[in-house]
C-alpha cells in the first residue's frame, strides 16, 4: 500500500515535467516532513480503528537499497520484507504499514550506498543490519541493548499513555549511586545501581519499599529510569521507592546467570536485598518488595519469586518473558520445545504456591511467547494466584516495557504520598 501523501507527491511530480519544478516539489515534500516528523501516520477512511505509518528515507545518488527495520514487524527470515521502495526518479525512499491505532513500537533503517553493492539477498540484507540508525527525521528515540545505536520510536494515537517517561522540570529528585558488591552465590563482584527516593535521608521518613530491577546497567546507564521515578513520586503514584540494579556484565554473562538459575536468585535475595536493607533503612516487608525483569529476566524475576530461599519478595513484574527457556537447554527454541508445556510453567505448576502477586506484560507481536504467556496466567490463576496479564500493541521492546514498567509499580505499590516542593539536583557517585 502507499501512503496518502507519496500518492499525492507521485502524481504532482507526474504533472511537471520540468526539472526545476520537481525539485521545488521535492523539496517542500522534505521541508514539509521534517516539520511534521516521521514516521508520517495517516488515517484509514473508514476505519477508525487502523492508522496508515509510513516509514521516509531521504536517499542519495548513491543509495540503492534501503532496508527498515521495525520491531517485531519485519520477518527476521525473511528481510526482503523490509526493504523500502523508491519513488521513481526522486530521493525519497517509504514503506507504509497499516497497523491498529494502540500501536506503540520502535524502529531503524539501513541505506545501502556502497559503490558495488552486491545483490539484495538474505545474507546481504542481514549483514546491513548491523549498519542501521535511528531515523534523523524523528526526534523520540530509545536506547538498545549492549550500548548499540539508539532506535527511533512512534507511538499511535491510542497507544497506552506514558505519563511518567519525560524528565519533568521543578520535580523534586532522588538519588542515584553506583556501589561494588562481591557475591558469594555468584563468586564474583558486581557493579549494582542504587535509586533512593526524593526525603529518604529525612529522620522522620518511612523506610522505602524494593524493587530489584534486573540489567540496571540498561535501566540506569542508558534508560535514565530516575527520570519516571522521581515523576512517580512526584504525582504520589507509588509511595516512596528504593531500587537496587544490579549490572548484567554483557551478553554471554547475562544469559549463563540469568534464566531459572538458583545461583542468581540466591545472589538477588539472600545477599543482594539483605545488604541494601540494612545499608540505607529500606523495608523487610515483601508486600512492599517488587522483582522485575524484561525478556530473560522476566524469566528470573519469575524464578526468583518462586525459589527465594526465604520469603522477602511478595511481587513479580515479569515483561516479554521467554517462556521458551530451559535451564539446561540455554538459548535458542530446541526442536519440538516451542510446544506444549514450558519449563517455567511447569515450576510454577509443580513447586508449591508462594505469597506472591505476579504481573506479566507481553506483545501482542511477540510470536509463540504471547500464547505462552497466556498459557502461564492460566495456570497461575488456576492454582490461586494474585496475576494481572496486560498485553500492549508491540514487540519486544523498551519503548514499551519502560511505561508498562511504571504502570506495574504504580498498580503493586502505589498510591503514595507526594513529596514537598523542594527541587533537589540529581546526585551520582562515580
Amino acid at each position: 500500500m502507499d501512503s496518502p501523501c507519496v500518492a499525492r507527491l507521485a502524481a504532482d511530480l507526474a504533472g511537471h515535467g520540468t526539472t526545476p519544478t520537481r525539485e521545488t516539489l521535492l523539496a517542500r515534500f522534505w521541508a514539509e516532513t521534517e516539520a511534521a516528523g516521521t514516521p508520517l501516520i495517516e488515517p484509514v477512511p473508514g476505519d477508525p480503528h487502523h492508522w496508515d505509518v509510513t516509514f521516509l528515507w531521504r536517499g542519495s545518488p548513491a543509495t540503492r537499497r534501503v532496508l527498515l527495520l521495525v520491531n517485531r514487524l519485519i520477518d527476521r527470515s525473511d528481510h526482503t520484507s523490509g526493504l523500502m521502495r523508491r519513488l521513481p526518479g526522486t530521493d525519497v525512499w517509504h514503506f507504509t504499514y497499516r497497523l491498529r491505532s494502540d500501536h506503540r513500537g520502535s524502529y531503524r533503517i539501513a541505506a545501502d550506498d556502497s559503490p558495488a553493492a552486491a545483490r539484495a539477498d538474505e545474507q546481504h540484507l542481514r549483514s546491513l543490519t548491523g549498519t542501521s540508525v535511528a531515523d534523523p527525521l524523528n526526534p523520540r528515540s530509545v536506547a538498545t541493548r549492549w550500548d548499540g545505536p539508539p532506535a527511533s520510536v512512534f507511538a499511535l494515537p491510542d497507544a497506552p499513555p506514558q505519563p511518567w517517561r519525560a524528565r519533568r522540570p521543578g520535580v523534586v529528585r532522588g538519588t542515584v549511586e553506583r556501589h561494588t558488591y562481591a557475591s558469594t552465590a555468584l563468586g564474583a563482584e558486581r557493579e549494582v545501581w542504587v535509586y533512593l527516593p526524593p526525603g529518604a535521608d529525612a529522620a522522620d521518613a518511612p523506610a522505602p519499599g524494593v524493587l530489584l530491577l534486573l540489567d540496571g546497567d540498561m535501566w540506569f546507564g542508558q534508560m535514565h529510569f530516575e527520570d519516571v521515578l522521581d515523576n512517580l513520586h512526584a504525582d504520589g503514584a507509588v509511595g516512596p521507592l528504593a531500587v537496587v540494579a544490579p549490572h548484567a556484565v554483557d551478553n554471554p554473562t547475562r544469559m549463563g546467570e540469568f534464566g531459572g538459575r538458583r545461583p542468581y536468585a540466591d545472589f538477588l535475595t539472600a545477599e543482594l536485598l539483605p545488604w541494601a536493607v540494612r545499608r540505607w533503612s529500606l523495608t523487610d516487608d515483601p508486600a512492599r518488595t517488587v522483582v522485575a525483569g524484561q525478556s530473560l529476566g522476566g524469566t528470573t524475576a519469575l524464578f526468583t519469586a518462586l525459589a527465594q530461599s526465604r520469603h522477602r519478595v511478595g511481587n513479580a513484574i515479569a515483561q516479554s518473558t521467554s517462556m521458551w527457556w530451559h535451564p539446561e537447554v540455554g538459548p535458542g527454541i530446541p526442536s519440538g520445545f516451542a510446544e506444549g508445556d514450558q519449563w517455567l510453567t511447569r515450576q510454577f505448576t509443580e513447586q508449591p504456591v508462594r505469597d506472591v502477586r505476579i504481573r506479566l506484560d507481553t506483545g501482542l507481536h511477540e510470536g509463540v511467547m504471547a500464547g505462552m504467556a497466556r498459557d502461564l496466567e492460566q495456570r497461575l490463576r488456576a492454582r490461586g494466584y494474585d496475576v494481572t496479564h496486560t498485553e500492549f500493541n508491540g514487540g519486544h521492546d523498551y519503548a514499551c516495557w519502560g511505561g508498562a514498567l511504571a504502570d506495574g509499580l504504580a498498580a503493586l505499590l502505589g498510591p503514595g504520598p507526594r513529596p514537598g516542593p523542594a527541587v533537589s539536583p540529581p546526585a551520582s557517585a562515580p
